[in-house]
């Protein structure tokens, strides 16, 4: 069984293309491979700046070959029938066999498919894999017409075995397939043969490339970390620098550097993004000072000097950035101790959303609903407020202008550099978090106040316009907003009313809304400019939803109605403000709605990673006070976990045929029976039984819901087990008795209360 060896040969593939251009290449392949008819042992890509390589070993030499019947029409059946059916086998009629069936005779072909060589399925596979390959960008080049993601230089195509290799025969826009490759561009450039997979690698290492990216992490991790001992520091973590940095040399030589003092006083994230972003340099941190004190840089290549030119002339690049950065940073440092006004000003310039306002907008929304979370997080109100106020100001700083990515970060400095307390300095930085799933979340209170606000104010802003996420579209990332809220509830034991949050800030939204062009409006009813401005106190006076719905109602009647006075215009507002006001607290209601059904999806998604079925949550959502998160995930919690014995198990089904019955019984007859079940009516032992568990068991699981002692909860549920299940094997409910049958189904409506005290057994699948 041969092995195949491919190798596509190209002047430098982005780093940042080259993992997923591996999977391609394999997935690709193999499936053609196998979609021919061929079978494999195992296959692997690899990947270096100038070339893309897949290995196939245990590759079937020929495909089988294949035999098919299939069924024609009746032999009776007009010609035309007949005609396509010959066309789509590919046969003559002389070739068909004809064969009785349950209607008749009909017309049966036998297709008969000789196996292929590998050689010439290799050969389709790989030239539709180059012509159609799934680059995010690909180019032409010359005359041609291919394109790929840079000008593809050769193609080796082998095939080996005991009896020795053969190259594929394979031309792709005049690129013929051989059996020669090159190694480093400059220390090994000389062309070389090769015969096989591992020929080909110790080759090309021998030619100075070393060919898995796995490999080459690996020796820039190892030599740098042993770089930075050597002087007594450490090298800063950061993998996807070195996927990315492995991705640019295919002989990679770590050279290590020492940043210049008059920019060790830089803070360290700054100087860790400038030299990451701008050189792909790698921090090296003294563990004495905490410092950024040196640097690695990877070179792609060996030279006499052992790299001293090429890490003078880093030096000296590396100097005039941080030059730059820390220009930027004093700037910045004495606009932030001058109170950063100036970037609050600006801020009013710069658009969230054309919808939605400025970010200076969306800064007083989030300010005003920050106070009003934060007595329910057990934060400090004003400084709530004035951390989100403060919290997205360095977005004006030169510094974040130039590395968009330390937001937040240059916030803290900020704040700190203008006397602000450390409680709000870290809100600054940190109530962008959690960002994903696996971020950590915030847990001072201040901070988790703002986190609060910025999350939910960016929920209910863009489902008021409408703005929601549809299928894999998210473009406002709201679905990570969504599981920002629930973390930062759950993970904090914060325990708050959602729905009346979410229209705290809907109202808060609103009322911006209503003031929002109040002085443009008054200017343009009354026509006299020194008259408009004596009007604006007045206005903007009046009661947010007052304000609001007279510019809806001015703005219809301008047409009409000359108003020349703010009594004219109060007048208007009053005669019309309580039918606006109506319509738009519905439409807020309607909207809070929709958007809590999204955040119970989100919960959902964030519980079922936690082990708990959907079905389980869905009983609990389905009760009251399902806009607690904290309350819902300990429901849901309990009933997971009792669902997990028998006893739980077997209680479900109980309560499920209860309600069952007891529904089927008040539709039939017409009534509700939910009330005078009395034991006084029991004719058996069983019945009684019941009577006195749900005597005990009803004020026990009242007694556990009201403290929120879900656990507690259970197990009295979970007493009613036994008598329920006797219940059922010996007691017919729907007996010709009235007053009996009457009885029995109010005796069922108390074990379904009792259950709904709980969850809705109904959705509980099983």
């Amino acid at each position: 069984m041969p092995d195949l060896l491919i190798e596509l040969f190209s002047e430098e593939i982005p780093a940042r293309m080259q993992a997923r251009a591996r999977q391609d290449l394999k997935r690709l392949v193999t499936d053609g491979l196998v979609g021919a008819g061929l079978t494999y042992a195992s296959a692997g890509a690899f990947s270096t700046p100038r070339r893309l390589v897949l290995t196939v070993e245990g590759l079937t030499a020929n495909s089988p070959t294949t035999r098919e019947e299939r069924k024609g029409p009746r032999t009776d059946a007009p010609d035309a029938a007949l005609e396509g059916f010959l066309r789509s086998t590919g046969l003559t009629r002389d070739q068909l066999t004809a064969r009785d069936d349950k209607k008749g005779q009909v017309w049966f072909a036998v297709i008969e498919r000789a196996g292929r060589p590998a050689s010439d399925i290799v050969a389709e596979v790989l030239d539709s894999t180059i012509r159609n390959f799934p680059w995010p960008r690909s180019m032409r080049w010359g005359a041609g017409t291919l394109r790929w993601v840079r000008p593809l230089h050769s193609i080796l195509c082998l095939l080996s075995d005991e009896a020795g290799s053969t190259v594929v025969p394979l031309t792709v826009e005049g690129i013929a397939a051989g059996n020669t490759t090159r190694g480093h561009r400059f220390l090994s450039p000389d062309a070389f043969t090769v015969t096989g997979f591992d020929d080909y690698a110790a080759k090309l290492r021998r030619a100075h490339v070393i060919l898995d990216s796995h490999e080459r992490e690996d020796a820039i991790r190892q030599a740098a970390g042993n770089l930075a001992f050597a002087r007594g520091w450490e090298i800063v973590a950061d993998d996807a620098l070195l996927a990315e940095v492995a991705g640019l040399v295919e002989w990679p030589v770590p050279l290590m550097g020492v940043i210049e003092q008059r920019f060790l006083d830089l803070p360290p994230e700054v100087l860790q993004t400038s030299m990451k972003e701008h050189q792909k340099f790698f921090s090296a941190r003294n563990p004495k000072t905490g410092r950024i004190e040196g640097f690695v840089t990877v070179a792609n290549i060996e030279t006499p000097d052992d790299g001293a030119t090429i890490l003078a002339g880093n030096q000296r690049v590396l100097a005039a950035r941080l030059s730059d950065a820390a220009f930027f940073w004093q700037n910045d440092l004495r606009e932030a101790k001058a109170g950063m006004q100036a970037w609050a000003e600006g801020l009013k310039s710069v658009t969230f959303h054309n919808k939605l306002g400025s970010q200076a907008d969306r800064i007083e929304r989030i300010a005003a609903l920050a106070r009003e979370i934060a007595p329910l997080v057990g934060a400090d109100p004003d400084q709530a407020e004035q951390a989100a106020r403060l919290a997205k100001l360095d977005l004006r700083s030169a510094m974040v202008g130039e590395f968009p990515e330390l937001q937040g970060t240059m916030g803290r400095y900020y704040a700190l550099a203008a006397g602000e307390a450390d409680a709000v300095a870290d809100a600054a930085r940190d109530h962008y978090s959690p960002l994903g799933p696996s971020d950590d979340v915030p847990t001072a209170p201040v901070l988790v106040a703002v986190a609060l606000a910025d999350k939910i104010d960016t929920l209910t802003g863009f489902w008021a316009i409408d703005e929601k996420p549809t299928g894999s579209k998210d473009p406002f990332a709201l679905r990570r907003a969504a599981l920002g809220v629930i973390r930062l509830a759950l993970e904090n034991n914060t325990r708050f009313t959602l729905r009346d949050i979410l229209f705290e800030a809907r109202g808060i939204s609103i009322g911006q809304e209503y003031k929002s062009g109040v002085k443009e409006l008054t200017q343009k009813l009354l026509k006299d400019y020194e008259a408009a401005e004596a009007t604006i106190a007045e206005l903007n006076a009046l009661d947010e939803g007052e304000v609001w719905h007279l510019n809806q109602i001015l703005e219809k009647q301008e047409n009409t109605t000359r108003i020349v006075s703010i009594e004219q215009a109060r007048q208007v507002a009053e005669a019309y403000f309580g039918r606006f006001s109506f319509v738009e607290n519905q439409a807020s209601r309607l909207l809070i709605d929709d958007l809590l059904s999204f955040l119970h999806d989100r919960l959902k998604v964030y519980l079922r990673d936690q082990g708990i079925r959907h079905d389980i949550i869905d009983a609990v959502l389905a009760q009251p006070g399902n806009d607690d998160l904290v309350l819902v995930a300990r429901r849901a919690t309990a009933l997971n976990a009792m669902l997990q014995t028998d006893d739980g198990k077997n209680l479900t089904q109980g309560l499920k045929r209860a309600g069952n019955i007891l529904a089927q019984a008040e539709e039939k007859d017409g009534v509700e029976y939910s009330f005078g079940a009395d034991a006084k009516f029991a004719e058996t032992e069983q019945e009684r039984a019941l009577f006195a568990a749900l005597e005990t068991a009803e004020p026990a699981i009242k007694q556990a819901i009201a403290t929120e002692d879900f656990p507690a909860a259970m197990t009295a549920i979970a007493h009613l087990r036994a008598p329920i299940d006797a219940f059922f094997d010996t007691v017919q409910v729907n007996t010709d008795h009235q007053i009996v049958r009457r009885n029995r189904l109010n005796l069922l409506h108390r074990i379904r209360a009792a259950g709904r005290q709980i969850a809705d057994f109904t959705k509980v699948e099983g």
